[in-house]
């Protein structure tokens, strides 16, 4: 079977995503498909930066406002429901664009979800308590030990992958960066071209302090306190994501206004260069600057047209 051209648009946050592909998909009439695990949630509007209403009305977009703040979504449910859109909008032979920052989300959709052992509790807290007791290079040195291959791959401060790592390879006895790679050959029904805006640090640090403040300035305390008041526990995840922890805790008197702002940049930034990071490791996205549209639509055109000719192909 011939695989589905599909358009990933992927960056780390404020770096323009949502007006590239608002204007890619009205250039070529195609629909956006999100790829962020916040957008995802009811009322969670202005801290996820959702497309407003308007820009929806522009170009028909899928997988915004399909959960409750308190109901379970993950990867593996976003990827399924992704895929049956994605089927639906190209039997209307129009142009797929899934935009977002979540790499995981994305990975999951063009991937599948990697086939790991579930986890086991009792060896989790295992391994919890041999880093609470001994430290992060101790647990660290268990991993070298066992699996220098994933020792290798995992920075030594990250003791929520290290053990991971020593969980799997417990449970299965292989490595985990074994099962990445032979999940790496698993049939993709996709053939993605990848899109990614790059900008340089001081910039985005620039733009993710102006976004807090325009987040602010549209009601997001407002918008926190209502979630609050529909019962909504400061607990859940999606209450603990960027900006709405921040607002809770000012709320709730545990944080002082400016010291909010200030952590909320932080948080926000500290979240950028892990995406960075995420995305920097796919050698096969096309980076631009957030200025070259004209760049980018000639790749977009180019993609398409490719496409068609190898469809018209016997």
């Amino acid at each position: 079977m011939p695989k589905i051209p599909l358009f990933v648009i992927c960056s780390p946050t404020a770096t323009g995503k949502t007006q590239l592909a608002l204007e890619l998909a009205e250039t070529f009439d195609g629909e956006i498909v999100n790829a962020d695990s916040m957008q995802v949630y009811r009322y969670l509007d202005i801290g996820t930066a959702k497309p407003t209403a308007e820009e929806r009305v522009r170009v028909m977009h899928h997988l915004i406002d399909v959960v409750d703040p308190d109901e379970e979504y993950n990867a593996a449910v976003y990827a399924e429901q992704a895929r049956a859109i994605i089927e639906k909008i190209t039997r209307k032979s129009k142009p797929v664009f899934v935009v977002g920052g979540t790499g995981l989300y994305i990975r999951a959709l063009l991937q599948g979800i990697i086939a790991t052992p579930p986890v086991d509790e009792n060896i989790r807290n295992y391994y919890r308590e041999l880093r609470d007791r001994h430290g992060r290079e101790y647990l660290f040195g268990l991993l070298s030990e066992r699996d220098p291959q994933a020792a290798g791959r995992i920075n030594l401060n990250d003791s929520v992958r290290v053990i991971r790592a020593l969980e799997v390879l417990e449970q299965s006895g292989q490595s985990i960066i074994a099962l990445q790679q032979k999940h790496a050959f698993a049939d993709c029904p996709y053939d993605a071209c990848k899109i990614g805006l790059s900008i340089e640090r001081a910039e985005l640090k620039k733009r993710i302090a102006l976004r807090t403040l325009r987040m602010m300035e549209a009601g997001l305390v407002e918008e926190v306190r209502e979630l609050l008041k529909r019962g909504y526990s400061e607990k859940l995840k999606a209450m603990q994501s960027l900006g709405y922890k921040q607002v809770v805790d000012f709320i709730r008197g545990r944080s002082e206004w400016d010291r909010a702002l200030e952590l909320m940049n932080r948080d926000t930034w500290q979240y950028s260069k892990r995406q960075l990071t995420w995305f920097s490791a796919d050698k096969t996205i096309n980076w631009f600057a957030p200025d070259q549209f004209e760049a980018i639509r000639k790749t977009v055109e180019t993609f398409l047209e490719r496409k068609r000719t190898l469809k018209k192909q016997p």
